[in-house]
């Protein structure tokens, strides 16, 4: 160890113990001395000796040099060995950073790999969606391609029979043609002089083809159909000129009379289309045992008189002491009342006086008055009460309240009021006419089972959606709609196809309010346009189901085509058919058809449901949807949309202006500030928490002062929060710790129910709580847009105050099964007492399905009037899900009822009880049949007609109907004759019972007209059709539709009222419009006088030239051309005439009007060289007014045609037609009914002319164009919209652009 042999020579190949590579020569460094040991080696030489020789010295210094030699190579040793170490490092260090670096550019790599993966991974599960999606579309697809194939297929079939029955019908039959000539006209054919069109409805074309809707249609060959042809179209809405609330309304068309009613008076009192009957009852102490005495005895009779025909009754009064301290409430009760009863004997009270004033001096005309006077010989009326009464009396001019004077006991006088009441509810409330009715099996609910054929429907599920849409119109608030309605209308106007429209905005920004108001508007300008339209409740309420919604809007869409046979029960098929109903009758109208359906998000599984929005729709048809933003299923984000805003900074200064303002408070320059700061993210820009946070601070009944109040609102940032702290305030600002419990109780319970509690419900559970208290409650919580009261329901009105109520007082839902469970008990108490009203079968099974208890269900169910009120109120698909969710299939459903059925039986002796057993089996039966069951159903069905005939007569109505049910279980089976003989029994027995224009005869001879159909004896079945439809269209001029006769028939009471006073020229206008409302309830007696009454007004007033009185005189002559007086009607007609000519422009559209009819009545007394000018001049006035290209310019060119053609002008009326066929070609498009009877007349025309190729060719066209028309009862046509949204044409034996896969 330090010696020179350990060094190794450079040249030597070693190995790297540092990690360098071998192959390379290294100077490896030995180990050496350390420096210390030899500076002690140097030190033990001891100090060098003075005067040593020289030698010494030399050898020292020898000595010193080696060692320096020596050191030196040591220092060089190491020197190199270290140099070595650092550059092996060195060597090392940059392998590790381009290790390093190569390794950093792989992490980036799989980086960008795994971020390409992630997106395709995401790619993938979105083109799956997409795929899955699509596939079930091409199987929906497919399956209508294959309908419509099939239909194609046997239209085709029969067009090929057809001609070659005609080819040969042509070659027999030419030669005699010819020979003969042709009649072009007999007036024997038809009901109408005027055209060849039937007007059924506003805007409504009825079947023009001589084959009819049946499908009977006339062979090529059988030219002496054409002899029916040269009609002009003449499509007028009514004869009756009226300007504002009933223009163009069509009598046959009751819904469009009622939505023009309502908007004549969009106020309408509450008390027209409220389910509750409110008797507001003022009393004195002297008349409170009168009082006590009617409310314990006779007032359950009224209940259930109510309840049985389906509506609510309650009693309103305040008591003398405390009526002081409940101003508001008071007016607002009387107000809303539907009858006022004044119990007086000789004095009164302040608070007597002041509900006087209200209810029968300033108001007499809002509801019907009876004034019960207890008289006595020792006792006389005081001052004031004196006063009172002739204060009643003067402000009563048409001796309309019902004085009862009674001086007997007060038992007496109580049964007297009872008496007169329940005259008031059942003939001027209820519209029954003084019928006797029996609560249990009311005729009313027979009636509207006729009016409706064999489908059942729930007049409440309808009465719910007018009150939402009047609630929703009567609002005051001015939201800055004007740019949304703008945007909308545009919309609508897009030209088609267009998808639907989606309205989208958050929770309470006003979507409801905008539909509302935008209905409202149209309905105004737009009166051909017919509008469906459905407000979504919260979920799981009646109002969100699927089922019932598309029923409601199908029946509604049937309505107005005077045929709603054949539509199906099953839900299933109710969904299924509605774009195909839809398609048929959008065919027939000739106006718009706009669908609105508000908050459609809310109903259940929507996406699946309503699949038809996806589909193209007709050309006529749009539908407006709105939904949440954050709940829109995806696949309707691509839809055009319109979106809501947050209100502006001025929107929000304007609502809570408007709220001070009413409130009469005026809020400080600091205050407006920091409401100003507050709002202004989305949350607190929102309509509805604007209009809270407004009444909130405004509140009058709020325990806190207006800045404390505003200051705990401005911590509020989102509505929920606002709703919550809106719920404290009203507990705390309540009295007593009793009152709070009630409030609490009485939202719970609302927020637990199907579809709410009733005012009448929540006093029965209570039987501590007084009317006037719940009254004040209700008010303060509508005040605060908690609850409102929608057929005659407590109900929240936002989907918001729902969830605070459920959060702040059931702990997030947790504590509903409690609520539940009270509802249960309360309802089947009123089971358990045989009291079975629309309430009890709407809620009992619902709340047992929430609770989980299938036992009790089934057992509710098994209750046969609550299934029975459940179906015949058309929730079929309700009852059908109880059984599904118990657990049964149909067989064993059905066995379940018939055991049931046979134990009922058992205990039924009386006629009444074998009456109402004879329903039940037929509802059951019924039931049966529409589940699928007909073998099952006959033995019920059977039961029935047996227990009829027997309890009752063979040839009483009812028996017609167990005829008419078991009739259409053999058309099920195919056993068409059986079938034909019982329709024809029940037909037979109707006519006897009815006369031969009853609803119930309609409906047997549309049901054998289907019958025939199905048969192929076209001929018959188009012949009864016929008769039906205009049975149906004469029944319903007598009595409306369901619930428009009774808003019609009230508002003409209330305009007896207003004709009392002196002459004026409004008197006058009001005198015309009663006269148009009796005109179009077929009253022609009433109508004339009325309108004569407005004539000799508006002559004395205004002067005989006035335009007014050309009103009134066109509207005389229209009543007299209906009378058939035709010589009266033209006289009165030219003296409107001469009046509008002098009055008028040239071109004015009244002018146009009394020229049309005019000319018509010529026309119709064969006075044609009088009705050329005429039409002549509606020609000009109408290309003046609407362009040479309107449809409206063509339909008076084929007029004008009509009229030279029936002239024997062949060449005068050519050009006339053929210029119309390009106008109704460019706008209506090339196969719309107008082209096809255009296209008709040209044939007739040119067959005259002898030019019988031509006339073949254009008649093969009409032909093509009449069966691309959708049938409106057989549904055998083909389609004019596939689902892929393509058009396709019958014109030649061609296959469908898509055939089926």
């Amino acid at each position: 160890m330090g010696t020179a042999s350990s060094l190794v020579s450079p040249g030597e190949v070693i190995e790297d113990a540092y990690g360098g590579e071998g192959g390379e020569a290294c100077e490896i460094p030995v180990e050496v001395k350390p420096k210390a040991r030899l500076l002690r080696s140097s030190f033990r030489r001891g100090p060098r000796v003075i005067g040593a020789s020289f030698k010494s010295t030399g050898s020292v210094d020898l000595e010193y040099a080696a060692e320096y030699e020596r050191l030196r190579k040591e220092y060089e040793i190491f020197r190199v060995s270290k140099n070595n170490e650092i550059s092996s490092m060195q060597k090392k260090e940059a392998k590790l950073d381009e290790e390093n670096k190569r390794l950093r550019a792989e992490l980036q790599a799989l980086q960008k790999t795994y971020q390409k993966i992630l997106r395709e991974k995401e790619s993938a599960l979105e083109a799956k969606y997409q795929a899955m999606e699509r596939a079930a579309t091409f199987e929906h697809d497919r399956d209508k391609v294959k309908r419509q194939f099939k239909i194609f297929r046997e239209t085709k079939e029969k067009e090929i029979q057809d001609l070659l029955r005609a080819k040969r019908d042509l070659e027999a039959k030419l030669q005699q043609l010819q020979a003969q000539g042709i009649q072009v006209y007999d007036p024997d054919d038809s009901d109408s002089d005027d055209n060849r069109t039937t007007v059924t409805a506003a805007g409504t074309q009825c079947e023009y083809w001589t084959g009819g809707v049946l499908g009977s249609e006339p062979s090529m060959g059988s030219m002496m159909q054409l002899q029916q042809t040269f009609r002009g179209p003449e499509f007028a809405h009514s004869l009756i000129d009226v300007e504002g609330p009933f223009a163009n309304v069509s009598r046959d068309d009751w819904d469009a009379a009622v939505a023009s009613l309502l908007q004549v008076s969009p106020h309408v009192s509450q008390a027209l289309w409220s389910n509750t009957v409110r008797c507001y009852l003022i009393f004195t102490q002297e008349t409170k045992a009168e009082l006590d005495i009617f409310i314990k005895k006779h007032s359950p009779m009224l209940r259930r008189l109510c309840e049985g025909l389906g509506h609510f009754y309650l009693n309103v009064s305040f008591p003398e002491d405390s009526a002081g301290s409940y101003a508001l409430e008071r007016r607002q009760e009387i107000e809303r009342s539907s009858v006022c009863v004044l119990l007086l004997k000789s004095t009164v009270t302040s608070s007597v006086v002041e509900d006087c004033e209200e209810a029968f001096v300033k108001n007499p005309d809002g509801h019907p008055l009876v004034l019960y006077l207890r008289t006595g010989e020792d006792q006389s009326l005081t001052g004031p009460t004196r006063q009172l009464l002739e204060r009643v009396n003067a402000a009563d001019k048409a001796a309309k309240v019902k004085v009862v004077d009674h001086s007997g006991s007060p038992e007496d006088g109580a049964a007297m009021i009872y008496t007169q009441l329940e005259k008031v509810i059942k003939q001027e409330l209820l519209g029954l006419e003084g019928a006797d009715v029996d609560s249990k099996d009311s005729g009313i609910e027979e009636g509207r089972e006729e009016d409706s054929g064999d489908v059942l429907w729930d007049l409440h599920d309808e009465q719910e959606q007018i009150e939402a849409y009047q609630q929703a119109c009567s609002t005051t608030s001015q939201l800055g709609f004007q740019k949304y309605i703008d945007r909308l209308n545009d919309m609508i106007a897009a030209p088609p196809p267009t998808p639907p429209l989606l309205v989208s905005g958050g929770p309470g920004s006003g979507k409801s309010l905008l539909l509302s108001k935008w209905i409202e508007l149209q309905q105004k300008h737009s009166p051909n346009t017919l509008f469906l339209y459905h407000f979504v409740g919260r979920p799981l309420s009646t109002s969100s189901e699927p089922v019932l919604i598309i029923k409601r809007l199908t029946v509604k869409l049937l309505q107005h085509f005077w045929s709603i046979s054949g539509l199906s029960m099953e839900p299933s098929k109710i969904l299924e058919e509605f774009p195909r109903w839809l398609e048929r009758l959008s065919a027939r109208h000739q106006g718009n058809i706009i669908i609105i359906i508000d908050s459609i998000d809310q109903i259940q599984q929507a996406e699946r449901h309503m699949k038809w929005l996806i589909d193209p729709l007709p050309v006529n048809v749009r539908v407006v949807v709105s939904v949440n933003v954050e709940t829109c299923p995806q696949a309707w984000r691509l839809w055009p949309t319109l979106h809501l805003d947050p209100l502006s900074p001025r929107e929000v200064r304007s609502v809570v202006n408007a709220e001070c303002q009413g409130m009469e408070l005026k809020l400080t320059k600091d205050q407006e500030k920091k409401l100003e700061r507050h709002c202004r993210s989305a949350s607190t820009c929102n309509a509805l928490y604007v209009t809270l946070l407004a009444r909130m601070i405004t509140s009058s009944s709020s325990c806190w002062s207006l800045e404390r109040s505003l200051e705990q609102c401005l911590l509020c940032q989102d509505t929920m929060s606002l709703y919550r702290l809106g719920l404290k305030m009203t507990l705390n600002s309540l009295s007593t710790d009793r009152e709070q419990h009630i409030m609490r109780e009485i939202l719970c319970l609302v927020c637990a129910s199907h579809n709410g509690v009733s005012e009448s419900e929540v006093l029965d559970l209570f039987p501590e709580l007084e009317l006037p208290v719940l009254s004040s409650l209700l008010y303060r919580l509508n005040r605060l847009c908690i609850v409102t009261l929608g057929c005659g329901l407590i109900r929240f009105q936002h989907l918001q105050a729902w969830e605070a109520v459920r959060l702040e007082f059931l702990s997030g839902g947790s504590s509903s099964a409690t609520y539940r469970e009270k509802l249960i008990h309360y309802f089947s108490q009123q089971l358990s007492q045989d009291r079975v009203t629309w309430r009890v079968a709407d809620e009992l099974p619902w709340l047992l399905q929430q609770q989980e208890d299938r036992t009790k269900l089934q057992l509710s169910l098994l209750n046969l009037f609550v299934s029975q009120n459940l179906y015949k109120r058309g929730h079929f698909s309700e009852l059908l899900a109880y059984w599904q969710y118990v657990g049964k299939d149909k067989s064993s459903m059905a066995t379940e009822y018939f055991d049931s059925l046979k134990h009922y039986e058992k205990s039924c002796e009386s006629e009444d009880g074998m009456t109402q057993l004879a329903n039940l089996y037929e509802t059951l039966g019924r039931f049966l049949k529409d589940l699928g069951l007909p073998s099952q159903a006959v033995a019920p069905l059977q039961r029935s007609l047996e227990i009829r005939e027997t309890a009752l007569d063979p040839d009483h109505p009812s028996v017609a109907r167990s005829l008419h049910q078991l009739a259409a279980v053999y058309v099920q089976w195919r056993k068409y004759g059986n079938a034909e003989q019982l329709y024809k029994q029940a037909l037979e027995i109707s006519e006897n019972a009815y006369g031969a224009e009853h609803a119930s005869v309609a409906r047997e001879l549309e049901s054998l007209a289907m019958l025939y159909q199905k048969q192929n004896k076209y001929e018959q079945a188009e012949r009864l059709r016929k008769r039906s439809v205009r049975i149906r269209q004469k029944t319903a001029r007598q009595k409306g539709h369901m619930y428009g006769f009774t808003l019609l028939r009230r508002r003409a009471l209330q305009l007896e009222e207003l004709t009392l006073g002196k002459d004026s020229a409004d008197c006058a206008k009001t005198l015309n419009e009663l006269g148009v409302l009796y005109y179009l309830q077929n009253n022609l007696e009433a109508a004339k006088v009325f309108l004569t009454r407005s004539l000799e007004m508006r002559q004395r007033v205004l002067g005989p030239d006035h335009p007014d009185c050309a009103q009134s005189l066109n509207n005389l002559a229209a009543l007299h051309t209906e009378r058939r007086e035709y010589e009266t009607a033209e006289d009165m007609y030219e003296r409107a005439l001469d009046i509008r000519k002098k009055a008028l422009s040239p071109d004015h559209p009244s002018l146009a009007y009394t020229l049309k009819h005019l000319a018509m009545l010529y026309k119709r007394r064969g006075r044609l060289e009088k009705a050329v000018p005429l039409y002549e001049l509606s020609l000009e006035i109408r290309e003046k007014s609407f362009g040479p290209k309107h449809p409206s310019v063509a339909t008076a060119l084929v007029n004008l045609a009509v009229i030279y053609c029936q002239l024997k002008k062949h060449s005068d009326a050519l050009p006339l037609y053929e210029r119309a066929l390009k106008v109704y070609e460019d706008s209506l498009g090339r196969s719309h009914p107008r082209v096809g009877e255009t296209l008709k007349n040209l044939a007739v025309l040119s067959y005259e002319e002898g030019d019988f190729e031509k006339a073949a060719e254009l008649y093969k066209r009409a032909m093509e164009i009449k069966e691309a028309e959708p049938s409106l009862v057989c549904g055998n046509a083909p389609s004019r919209h596939s689902s892929s949204g393509d058009t396709f044409s019958v014109r030649g034996p061609a296959p469908l652009p898509h055939a089926p896969r």
